[in-house]
């Protein structure tokens, strides 16, 4: 019986069984050429997204106020340091987890919204828009006796992080996570009932669910914070270092390590 296959290069049907596919020899540099071409393409669309024109409320809470000041002001990042491929594919993973959970906790009996009634996310905007946050969803009731509205905030995690969040909880874990939540329940009118934050650990699939009271005191340091930002970029001053030399740990990962010690 004759076999029918599709001719791609002309999207027909042909008659013919004539196949090459199976009968080329694995060739490495093209499987390599293909990966390159794939990759490129992912680091040219992440540039070619607008940058943002604001402080971003799940920043605010990262150790360097020198290095939030940076991206603020739009300053391009060291060459080295740009993400390439693999980190924006980690990147893209954790938004996919994000949806993945969203659609468990609903499916579940949890009344969570991500969107208002125009589809838009949840956010808040203040310091003349200087200042801004999108939040991952808000739980307003469900099977679980519980207070609500909560604040919900999903990560991700590998193994050795999953484990430690586990462990010690937010707070201690990720201290920018625990100041997104608190600036995030003080500036969303969420501060009244603890938030729920959850992390997927990327290896095994584990879930951790911890319950974040409001941190008043955080939240305010957190938003002082900000606004001593725009009030330095606003008279042309830059913030001081965190460390005395390039080679502290934070410094040596950061993406302004040339812009900030060689200025």
């Amino acid at each position: 019986m004759e076999k029918t296959l599709i001719d791609w290069n002309n999207l027909t049907l042909s008659g013919q069984a004539v196949s090459t596919l199976h009968r080329q020899e694995f060739r490495s540099d093209k499987i390599k050429e293909i990966s390159d071409v794939i990759d490129k393409s992912i680091v040219d669309n992440n540039k070619k997204r607008p940058r943002r024109k604001y402080l971003g409320g799940s920043s605010l809470g990262e150790e360097c106020s020198r290095k939030i000041q940076y991206r603020y002001m739009g300053t391009e990042p060291d060459r080295e340091k740009e993400f390439n491929a693999k980190t924006l594919r980690i990147f893209q993973f954790g938004h996919e987890i994000e949806d993945m959970k969203a659609e468990w906790i609903k499916q579940s009996g949890f009344d969570l919204r991500t969107v208002d009634k125009q589809g838009e996310q949840f956010g808040f905007s203040i310091a003349d828009d200087q200042i801004k946050g999108h939040i991952d969803g808000v739980i307003c009731a469900g099977p679980v006796e519980l207070q609500y509205p909560m604040l919900w905030e999903c990560k991700s995690a590998n193994d050795k992080k999953f484990k430690e969040f586990v462990r010690v909880g937010v707070a201690k874990a990720n201290p920018t996570y625990a100041a997104q939540i608190a600036v995030y329940q003080a500036y969303m009118d969420l501060h009244e009932n603890p938030a729920l934050f959850t992390v997927m650990n990327k290896n095994t699939s584990e879930i951790y669910y911890e319950l974040v009271p409001f941190d008043k005191a955080l939240a305010q340091k957190i938003s002082d914070k900000g606004v001593q930002i725009l009030t330095a970029t606003k008279a042309s001053e830059m913030l001081p270092r965190i460390a005395h030399n390039r080679d502290y740990f934070s410094c040596k990962w950061c993406e302004f390590n040339n812009t900030c010690w060689e200025q």
